[in-house]
């Protein structure tokens, strides 16, 4: 099971930050892992993301279809779009920061339970980041081979209006606001993994010493001056064998499963982010159009029920499995994550 199918097994209602912890501390190995040998992933997101086990919060990084050596990049069209960086999007030259961004994107996806910036082009998702974080320097615009797509002659955005009519102004919400988080160490944490330089974003080294990840106050360097060279931290087993949360409980009406959530939890903004997913980049090769909607969810009043498997295609080749909740076949990581539960208690 891949984390965005995690994320939908707990109907897009998001985890406890000890959940996206116990992550971030795995997606830093990795990442320590592909610096030392100078890999970029290029496609870091949920769905590349596993779980080796349904009970166990162990994950594995996977498809480096896309991936590269920091000195030898292929590619300009990379990343898929709700986790592309502000350097690819604009056109700038790209390094391993840009991994660096996909992971904030993902901590916060798997905090909230749906993208952050789930923009419908490279337009709308430049505007998603400014909403948030504000327009970028000017000194970023200069360099940007794109920057007339998205910035007019004085260097203004251009303001951009989705499908639905929905404009984007820039610095209109803070990112405490498109959290809806109040924790300090983890905005801090997301703020510097988001920003728009990547000389100034925060490095895999940094990241394992921040106070999100120890739970102790430390002394970050300035964004501006050079990373500490410290050895990073080393890895133990403490994510293994912990139990994951217990997704949604189910009942059956009329033949068919129904999800015994709180009419409030289902958001039209959340069911709406939700079917529209990313996309894929296999070998540098996009398309910017918008995949089809998710046939194995529908609405009835204000329930998400389940009406049967469904197949996706994503950029790693394998198809993304929805299993039925029906009273035949429980979804395996339910019932791993119920005797979890039972266990503990």
């Amino acid at each position: 099971m891949n984390l965005y199918e995690f994320i939908k097994s707990n109907a897009f209602r998001g985890f406890s930050l000890k959940i996206v912890r116990r992550f971030t501390k795995q997606l830093l190995s990795s990442l320590l892992l592909l610096k030392q040998h100078k890999v970029i992933h290029c496609d870091l997101k949920p769905e590349n993301i596993l779980l080796t086990h349904p009970m166990h919060s162990e994950i594995k990084v996977i498809d480096f279809g896309s991936s590269c050596f920091e000195n030898e990049k292929v590619y300009t069209y990379i990343q898929s779009r709700f986790y592309r960086s502000p350097e690819v999007i604009l056109g700038m030259t790209y390094g391993m920061p840009i991994d660096m961004w996909s992971v904030g994107c993902i901590l916060a996806e798997l905090y909230t339970g749906v993208p952050i910036f789930p923009g419908e082009n490279e337009q709308e998702q430049l505007a998603c980041i400014m909403e948030v974080f504000g327009p970028p320097e000017k000194h970023l615009i200069e360099k940007s081979t794109r920057k007339k797509l998205f910035f007019d002659s004085m260097g203004k955005p251009r303001l951009t209006v989705s499908s639905k009519g929905r404009r984007r102004r820039p610095s209109s919400k803070t990112l405490q606001q498109a959290l809806k988080c109040d924790d300090e160490p983890f905005l801090d944490f997301l703020s510097r993994c988001l920003r728009w330089d990547p000389d100034r974003r925060m490095k895999p080294e940094e990241a394992v010493r921040h106070e999100f990840m120890t739970g102790q106050k430390s002394a970050m360097p300035p964004p501006r001056l050079s990373a500490r060279t410290d050895s990073p931290i080393k890895r133990t087993n403490t994510v293994n064998n912990r139990p994951l949360p217990e997704p949604p409980s189910t009942t059956l009406r009329n033949g068919m499963a129904v999800r015994t959530r709180d009419a409030s939890n289902t958001s039209p903004t959340k069911t709406a982010a939700t079917t529209t997913r990313r996309q894929s980049t296999v070998n540098g090769v996009g398309t910017s159009g918008v995949p089809p909607p998710l046939s194995n969810n529908s609405i009835v009043g204000t329930r998400r029920v389940s009406t049967g498997p469904g197949f996706a295609a994503g950029s790693s080749g394998l198809p993304r499995v929805t299993r039925s909740v029906s009273a035949k076949t429980n979804d395996l990581a339910a019932v791993g994550a119920t005797i979890a539960m039972n266990r503990r208690q």
